[in-house]
């Protein structure tokens, strides 16, 4: 047969100077996804994915398996509007979600179906946002997979549209005012006001008026401030308070302001900070009893609740009500009572190195009263109760075996129950869960999650070891059709706690960000020699795995550490940490990154930038970039750049260790039918089977 070689990429004699630091790009001309070279060298690794990848005999019993075993569908956690309840729920053989709403007693009844809206499947249903009185619904729409939403509103009973759409507004929240008339909302600038460069950018917050074209919404707030900055709103129950909060990128730091909105005119709120300038995040919100609440990390990295009177909201006036917990970090919180209905109830959501809990408190002195019983070790998943109190409260749950599920809690007798099952039947592999420590480089003890098959190994078995390590993103127990497929065909699927998580609070994000961020590839390499050494896997038989800022820690992992793995899949990552402030949505991250035009930061980013670090006649991973043509955050030319470079250094035959793209069109960073999703899982698994030996059953 004759020998296969990786499709020529020209290697341009690129060399910059960057405040003293020579910094080379040989394959800058693969930013261009559109030029001709881009498009064939690009071609060209298609067919020599399609020519290796008909080797991976497994694939077709991983996808098998994980669309078995995603067939347990999902169930959300209600939302309430009086009698009338809202849900999403993905049943067996949908590929998205639907939400469905019911009224009382009635029959439930579809509201929004991404797939009667779109049967290719490429429709999603971003958010959704009813009014307060439950008659009208905002909701969010993508299509073609380019999370590009946009914004409608519908009258529930009939159906109907009633406004909109409103583009350039994804990720904007919907905050309505009590009588429906109308609600505050982010939108970005017209893509012509604006650099081309920075259409992702430039956000504000403006008034829409129902019936009224949006081109004559209210600017509220944005203008002149960062074009990185990220607004949210809300308004009180009653009406009365707007709660405004700005974060730079994806930093933490929140400014905050409450504005009475019976003093004046909707359009133009008087602002009163709350916090500005203040680098501790903050969510404020208001409570029904009249209160401001406060949940911040301010003087609290593992996070506090505290109060306010909201006409004098400054932080000389905040109470503490439920304080800092040394071993276990505050995720969120919910009042019950203060309908006449039982005593009132304050519920304090906790991460414990990642499990989830709940406690009861007093809600005017915080003294704590107890605990929900948990179903298991594992995940909350969204915490409901009604706007107008009651006693009443739902979360989701989910953990290692246990697909999202809905539970509920009744404060008078103080039980919890199953609400709502996972809407389809499947049939579990028998697993092995299990938490153990490691100490990393700099001796910081850190965790991981082992699932593995129940009955004990013959020796070491095939690995894959997951993380991601960054924008204070934990990792916790959840039920995952991939790691139970993997698991049932014999190997076994780790997930790392590594710093610049939340899982151990702020100082464990921080300790994994900015100057910190090599710590994030240590702890990695920490996880990987723990594997080893305990005897579960050997380096012949391990592979790293990571998404996005996940990507990014492959990316690290095997051009610092080839020798700890066999293969890597690596998807929609970030590897050119020079230039990745000037592509997708690249300047939202330098908060946690760092920038290049910085001269202290570029020689961080240098240090372990995964492009930069790649070594000639080293013997690399066999490694997979799965990348999505319409991803709008992390543009697919990091895994190119890195890719044709991989190849021109490995020192490992083709056939043996190949260095690979699997490229997919119509689809972006994460939103994705589950046929696509059970597609790529799929052939990601087969990739590594075939790498670390695993035959599946």
């Amino acid at each position: 047969m004759r020998e296969l070689r990786y499709p020529p990429a020209t290697r341009l004699d690129i060399n910059e100077t960057l405040h003293g630091h020579t910094v080379r790009d040989p394959y800058r001309w693969l930013e261009d996804a559109d030029s001709t070279d881009t498009k064939a060298w690009s071609d060209a690794q298609d067919d020599l994915y399609q020519k290796l990848s008909s080797d991976y005999v497994t694939r077709d019993w991983f996808a098998g398996q994980v669309r078995s075993l995603m067939g347990a569908g999902h169930e959300g956690t209600p939302l309430w509007r009086g009698d009338r309840r809202f849900v999403t729920r993905r049943a067996p053989g949908q590929e998205h979600a639907v939400l469905h709403v019911r009224d009382g007693d009635d029959p439930e009844r579809v509201l929004i179906d991404p797939g009667a809206l779109d049967p290719s499947g490429l429709t999603t249903l971003d958010a959704w946002r009813p009014s307060p009185d439950g008659r009208l619904l905002a909701y969010q729409l993508s299509e073609g997979g380019n999370e590009e939403s946009s914004l409608r509103v519908i009258d529930v009973d009939s159906g109907e549209l009633v406004d909109g759409p409103i583009d350039r507004t994804r990720y904007s929240p919907v905050a309505w005012l009590p009588d429906a008339s109308a609600f505050y909302y982010v939108r970005r600038l017209p893509p012509e006001d604006v650099p081309e460069e920075e259409t992702s950018y430039h956000r504000r917050v403006y008034l829409h008026r129902l019936g009224t074209p949006d081109d004559q919404d209210a600017l509220v707030f944005g203008q002149g401030r960062e074009k990185t900055e990220y607004f949210g709103v809300e308004v009180s129950q009653d009406g009365r308070w707007l709660v405004l909060t700005s974060v730079r990128g994806t930093s933490s730091a929140t400014n905050a302001w409450v504005a009475d909105l019976e003093e004046g005119p909707l359009e133009s709120p008087r602002l009163v900070t709350v916090q500005e300038g203040v680098d501790s995040d903050l969510h404020p919100t208001l409570g029904r009893d009249g209160r401001l609440y406060l949940f911040t990390d301010r003087e609290a990295p593992r996070g506090r609740l505290c109060v306010a009177d909201p006409a004098a909201p400054g932080y000389e006036n905040w109470t503490t009500l439920i304080p800092e917990d040394r071993e276990a970090v505050l995720e969120g919180h919910s009042l019950l009572g203060w309908d006449g209905n039982g005593t009132p109830e304050l519920l304090a959501v906790w991460s414990r190195h990642a499990v989830s809990e709940i406690t009861r408190h007093d809600p005017e002195t915080g003294e704590r009263l107890g605990a929900l019983p948990m179903p298991g070790l594992g995940s909350l998943a969204g915490l409901s109760t009604r706007p107008e109190g009651g006693h009443e409260a739902w979360f989701g749950y989910t953990d290692n075996t246990h697909p999202s599920s809905v539970y509920h809690y009744d404060a008078r007798s103080g039980e919890v129950t199953p609400w709502a099952g996972f809407p389809g039947e499947i049939d579990l592999p028998e697993v092995r869960t299990e938490q153990v420590a490691f100490t990393s480089k700099d001796g910081t003890t850190v965790r991981m999650l082992v699932v593995s098959p129940a009955e004990p190994a013959d020796g070491p078995r095939p690995t894959i070891l997951y993380g991601y390590g960054g924008f204070q993103i934990s990792l916790t127990p959840g039920y995952s059709a991939a790691i139970l497929a993997w698991v049932r065909a014999g190997g076994v699927y780790a997930v790392a706690n590594l710093r610049g998580g939340l899982e151990e609070g702020e100082e464990w994000h921080r300790g994994g960000m900015l100057a910190n961020k090599q710590n994030v590839f240590d702890d990695c390499a920490a996880a990987a020699e723990h594997l080893i050494s305990s005897g579960i896997t050997t380096p012949e038989r391990l592979a790293v795995m990571g998404g996005s800022n996940g990507g990014l820690l492959v990316g690290s992992m095997v051009t610092q550490r080839p020798d700890l793995f066999s293969a890597a899949v690596c998807s929609a990552p970030l590897l050119d940490m020079v230039r990745y402030e000037r592509f997708g949505l690249g300047q939202l991250w330098n908060v946690e990154y760092g920038s290049a035009e910085d001269p202290e930061q570029l020689g961080w980013l240098l240090g372990y930038s995964p492009y930069h670090n790649v070594r000639e006649g080293t013997r690399y991973p066999a490694t997979l970039f799965t990348v999505f043509d319409n991803d709008t955050r992390v543009d697919p030319l990091h895994a190119r750049k890195l890719c044709a470079e991989m190849q021109s250094a490995t020192s490992a035959p083709v056939e043996e260790k190949p260095i690979l793209v699997r490229r997919e069109a119509e689809v972006g960073h994460s939103s994705r039918s589950v046929s696509r999703s059970t597609a790529l899982t799929a052939d990601q698994l087969a990739f590594l089977a075939h790498h670390l030996g695993l035959s599946t059953p």
